[in-house]
Parts: C-alpha cells; structure tokens; sequence
C-alpha cells in the first residue's frame, strides 16, 4: 500500500522512536545478563520471569524523579544537551536500509549523512560536560572531544578504502553489491583484497571508541571522573544520555552489517531479509557487551597511543596498497 509522503515520514519517525526505546530498554538487560554469566553470578530475576521487567521498572524509576538543575550551571545548555546526544542517532537510523524495501529514504550519500550526524554526537557530550560546571565533567569532556578526533580518521579511511572498492556512497547499493553467497561479502572478497579483514577490525575498533565503549569509556571513567561528563545529570537526563549510548551501539553494529557482512543477504544466497539483517546486526551488538566485560579500561595516553600510532597508518597503508591493486588489477 502506498501512503502519502507526510504519512509514511511519520510513520517512520514513530517507529524509528520505537526501536531506539525497546534497544535501550532491553540491550540493557542483555548487558546486565551477559554481564552475570560472564563474572559467574545471578543476573535480574526480581521482576518479572528471568528480570524481562527490570528495563521497565529502571525507565518508571527514571521518569518519576525530578529534574535537577545544579546552581551555578548554564542551565539553557545543560537541559539542551541531552536531547543533542540522542537526535544524531535517530537521524542515522532514518537513513539506514533495514531491508530492500524498508528504509526511511534511500540516498545517494546515505555514508557521508550518518558521519554528518555522528559527529554531532561528541559536540553533545561535550556541551553536557562544559555546561555542567564541574571538574569531572570538563575533564571528561576534554578527553572526549580528543579520543572521538583521534578514531574518526582511522575510520574515514578504512570507508574510503570500502567506497574505494564499491563506487558508490549508497548504503543499499554497497549491500546489493554482496548478494549471493558469503564469500560475496566485502569481508570475505579477499581475491578483490585481501586486507579487506584488516580494514574490518580497524573499523570496529574504532566503532568502540566512537561510542564510548570500554576499553574506551572515556565520557564516564567511573573509577577516575565519578560519572564523567554526566556526573551532574540525574533521572530522565542521564536515562537520555544512556539511551543515546546504546543507540550508538545500534548504529555503529547496523552500519558494519550494511558494509561488510552483507546487510540483509543471506550467507546461502536465498531467503535473504530483515531477519538476516537483524540477526548479523544484534551479533555484532552481542560481541561489544562481551568486549566491554572482558577487557579492563585502557589508560588515555596508550588509548590516543593506539589510534595515532598504529590505526591511522595501518588505515593509511591500507588505503594506499588498495588503490594500487585497483590501478594493477
């Protein structure tokens, strides 16, 4: 059925609503499960069978307390930022394809609009922290803006290599570029180039970083900064925050789906689909709770270390050694 322009915007924007909620909500619990079974303990299981209600009870918490604006903060910025954090990720969702037929718009410069939008992210956080008026807060946010420049270049460089490879900027054009069986994935299309498994994990890596992920949590650094650049934020202000983390997540995982596993194409070349999409989507979103509880915080320094020293110029060299083997191939 083909409903009128405004109507099938708003029934996207409702739904995109919906899906950044129910990720937050349970991504949440699935955190604290793995988190459980990971150091060998009981996750939630007061409410609700196996804790499902928790998320539920966590979100009533956080809506019935109130608001508090601390003196002496800019309060116009302070109440502003947390809504900054989380458009940038509903404005990726709008532009990513879920399926052939299910996206919000399919454009040309679908890459160059999610990076667009991301970068809005880490100016966020970093007015959150500058506006709360606390030297937690500034710290945090100082280290923030620094680690988030140091892991955008790798990262634009490894999706120049890919858009280097696939011609195009066209989310859903790079995943029609994969159909067929899994050696069609630009993950796997090692005779085309074989460092493709490199710029994978350079990506993901720096997906870790992008959104604030332990080893990388800088913004929050419990164990040094108190909470970080939300350390004067309670109730719905921080849960804002925390749900723009995980929308990240989805983000970030949904993206490395549509350019290196195919998005929603089947590994055997049929029945290909959303559940495919969403199955490789929440895999990658499994493997960043599983990294953050079992790798300890990195130090700052060995963490901008490890982005200027070895990311770029492996990301660099990459992208020099794939342009040399398109020229001789």
């Amino acid at each position: 059925m083909n409903l009128p322009e405004p109507f099938r915007l708003l029934l996207f924007v409702l739904g995109t609503m919906a899906f950044v909620g129910a990720n937050a909500a349970y991504l949440v619990w699935v955190e604290r499960k793995g988190a459980a079974r990971f150091q060998r303990r009981p996750g939630p299981t007061e409410v609700g069978p196996a804790g499902l209600l928790q998320p539920i009870a966590d979100a009533l918490k956080l809506m019935s307390k109130q608001l508090i604006v601390p003196p002496g903060v800019d309060s116009i910025l302070f109440r502003l930022a947390p809504i900054l954090v989380m458009m940038p990720a509903m404005m990726c969702l709008a532009t990513i394809p879920f399926s052939e037929a299910l996206a919000a718009r399919n454009i040309n410069v679908a890459l160059v609009m999610v990076f667009a939008f991301s970068s809005i992210n880490v100016m966020a956080i970093m007015l959150g922290g500058w506006a709360s008026r606390n030297k937690y807060a500034i710290i945090s946010a100082a280290r923030i803006v620094s680690q988030n420049i140091a892991y955008e270049i790798p990262m634009m460089l490894v999706v120049i290599t890919l858009v280097m490879m696939t011609g195009t900027m066209n989310l859903r054009e790079i995943v029609d570029q994969q159909a067929g069986a899994i050696w069609h994935w630009n993950l796997f299309r090692l005779d085309e180039n074989p460092l493709m498994p490199v710029t994978f994990v350079i990506f993901y890596i720096c997906m870790l970083a992008e959104t604030n992920r332990a080893p990388f949590d800088m913004a929050e650094a419990e164990s040094e900064l108190v909470a970080g650049a939300f350390t004067e934020y309670a109730g719905m202000g921080f849960g804002v925050y925390f749900m723009a983390e995980y929308a990240n997540i989805v983000v970030g995982c949904a993206l490395a789906t549509l350019l290196f596993l195919g998005g929603w194409q089947s590994p055997i070349g049929v029945w290909s689909g959303i559940p495919w999409f969403l199955l490789k989507m929440y895999a990658l979103v499994f493997s960043v709770i599983w990294v953050r509880w079992t790798f300890p915080r990195t130090q700052f320094y060995s963490l901008l270390n490890l982005s200027w020293k070895i990311l770029i110029p492996v990301s660099l060299a990459t992208l020099v050694l794939t342009a040399i083997m398109m020229k001789i191939l």
